[in-house]
């Protein structure tokens, strides 16, 4: 399994940053305690006007009332609070439909980042929501605004589902917001 590298968002576009720790390479794949390593100082929590979370990673019991794999975590804030991007990067998806509803993915180097349930529309292959307006191949730098909450796809409040992927693997948000916030006390 290779290491998780965070990247950066700089003039020259996103560049690769080559060294971290084995901890802190671990702590994304296998959720072994983070390092504060300053580089993920430079990530964002993505809703600016946070609730609460309302689901957790990993199995819980969907609507059917059987086990089901959740994806991400969901963040409950008041309908059509801001999203903003949590690392910088590329519009790499645009989605519409009845689970995840009005959504977008953002790769972020080996990281792909998830919004789902957002508010606005998807129209001749742009989302846009108030003054956002993305497409495929659109760059986003971290912290910029991306969409604002909503209740699209299957969901039961207003709130945002993110998830985050490295590589082809889900890992749990949670980790990555720990290694965030002991970066953040270095």
């Amino acid at each position: 399994m290779g290491p998780c590298i965070p990247w950066d968002c700089s003039e020259r576009g996103l560049r690769l940053i080559t060294r971290l720790t084995a901890v802190t390479a671990s702590v994304l794949v296998c959720g072994a305690p983070a390092l504060a390593d300053w580089r993920w100082s430079r990530a964002v929590f993505p809703v600016a006007m946070f609730s609460g979370y309302t689901s957790h990673f990993g199995l819980r019991i969907g609507p059917a009332g059987g086990s089901e794999p959740h994806h991400g975590i969901d963040i409950a804030a008041p309908l059509g609070s801001p999203i903003r991007s949590w690392w910088g990067g590329v519009v790499k998806e645009l989605i519409n439909d009845t689970g995840c509803g009005v959504g977008l993915v953002i790769q972020s180097g080996p990281y792909e980042h998830l919004y789902c349930h957002l508010a606005g529309s998807l129209d001749a292959g742009r989302y846009r929501s108030g003054q956002v307006v993305l497409q495929v191949d659109s760059r986003v730098a971290s912290g910029q605004l991306i969409g604002h909450v909503g209740m699209s796809g299957r969901s039961t409040g207003p709130h945002l589902h993110w998830g985050v992927r490295y590589g082809n693997q889900w890992v749990d948000p949670l980790v990555v917001l720990r290694a965030m916030a002991r970066a953040r006390r270095g």
